[in-house]
């Protein structure tokens, strides 16, 4: 499912669902409650939302990881496996496990180092930290209270920011503002501030702004392209293939995390071939294909960027002044 228009607005639908948010946030207080919090001996550093829906948590762990490495450290990932059949505490093995095992998500990451996923956040901290790792990077987590975070940082969409505020289901606010961001110490906005979330941040909490960069452009330049995506908002991903001159033929619009059949990937082919055209995807779906199909698919490879990647560097670093 994608995100309802109206969670974008304080209409007549938002007002009329919004007592049915205080049964939302009542779950999450009794959870808060009645959860005994876990610190598993090394640093946790949490990226998560506000929201639901991406707004480019993922890119922002592997960025965080790339720092974490170069300043010496040993950071393994850890995901709940959103979509995966498997409860974990697992590590991901990307010649063998699936999408439909472990999720989409801990698949990209474990291109990039030790990946685990856990239902229990709490359990895979453990396994982790026996594991040998001296740092956690948690892609989301920031609403689960099993397990204390050194550092959480609240990733934000800067084209859509906090929507109309109100939370679910009468927005897309799994919580308040307020009490999101007592759980962080930074902010990233990824992209331009186009709802103006800059001037709810408050002041003590550092902001961080980065962009999204296409890695292989001139394979899409004056290229005609069928594009597709199960993703939070896929027009992000078809701006991007616009961005590279891509000519765009066709898109097709999926579930996020949407596991693709054989017959679907067939009938996108055949719109690619009436077109004369490249099949095109995201890299998180790409690992939702079947395996027949990845290596015919072309994707947009993407990172993320900071405007300011010596304060990032900074904000890390005090993470383990204290020691591990």
């Amino acid at each position: 499912m994608h995100a309802p228009d109206f969670w974008q607005k304080n209409g007549f639908l938002a007002h009329i669902l919004s007592p049915a948010s205080w049964i939302w946030r009542a779950g999450a207080a009794w959870r808060q409650a009645t959860t005994t919090a876990f610190h598993p001996g090394c640093k946790v550093i949490c990226l998560g939302n506000f929201t639901v829906g991406g707004a480019g948590k993922t890119p922002s762990a592997q960025a965080l990881q790339a720092i974490l490495r170069d300043l010496g450290h040993t950071p393994h990932f850890l995901s709940r496996g959103y979509g995966g059949s498997l409860s974990g505490p697992h590590q991901v093995t990307i010649k063998t496990d699936t999408a439909m095992q472990v999720g989409d998500e801990p698949l990209l990451l474990a291109r990039l180092g030790p990946a685990w996923i856990s239902q229990n956040r709490a359990a895979g901290a453990r396994a982790i930290k026996q594991a040998g790792a001296d740092v956690i990077i948690m892609d989301d987590g920031l609403q689960n209270p099993g397990v204390i975070k050194d550092l959480g940082i609240v990733v934000i969409d800067g084209a859509t920011g906090f929507g109309n505020g109100r939370v679910m289901p009468a927005g897309p606010m799994r919580e308040t503002l307020q009490s999101g961001f007592a759980k962080v110490g930074a902010a990233i906005i990824i992209g331009h501030d186009k709802t103006g979330v800059q001037k709810h941040i408050p002041a003590h909490i550092p902001v961080f702004t980065a962009k999204i960069v296409v890695q292989n452009p001139t394979d899409f330049a004056g290229q005609k392209v069928v594009a597709f995506a199960g993703i939070g908002r896929p027009e992000k991903f078809y701006q991007s293939l616009r961005d590279c001159n891509a000519d765009i033929v066709g898109t097709h619009d999926f579930a996020d995390h949407h596991m693709y059949k054989p017959d679907e990937i067939q009938a996108l082919q055949g719109l690619a071939q009436k077109h004369g055209a490249q099949l095109v995807t995201t890299e998180k779906d790409l690992v939702r294909l079947p395996f027949a199909a990845q290596n015919t698919i072309k994707t947009l490879r993407i990172a993320l960027e900071f405007d300011d990647m010596a304060g990032v560097i900074n904000l890390i670093k005090t993470v383990f002044a204290n020691g591990a």
